[in-house]
């Protein structure tokens, strides 16, 4: 016996996540990772002009989250 289940466009964009969020997943961890909060992590992560390796470079350095955030964006 067969069961079809009819799914929607939303409800399949759902459980499919795509490249983009992926990226911007990975990037979200690992400025968390190095320091960022998660909401400052977030906007970071998708702001694709944003240089990873310098956004944790700052923090590293001793540059303040919110003046971070103010070179970066």
């Amino acid at each position: 016996m067969e069961v079809e289940a009819e799914v929607s466009a939303t409800e399949l964009h759902d459980l499919v996540e795509t490249e983009l969020e992926r990226v911007e997943r990975w990037r979200a961890e690992e400025l968390e990772r190095a320091g960022y909060e998660l909401s400052a992590a977030a906007v970071l992560a998708a702001s694709a002009g944003v240089d990873l390796h310098l956004a944790i470079e700052l923090l590293a350095r001793g540059c303040p989250q919110d003046t971070a955030m103010q070179i970066l964006l």
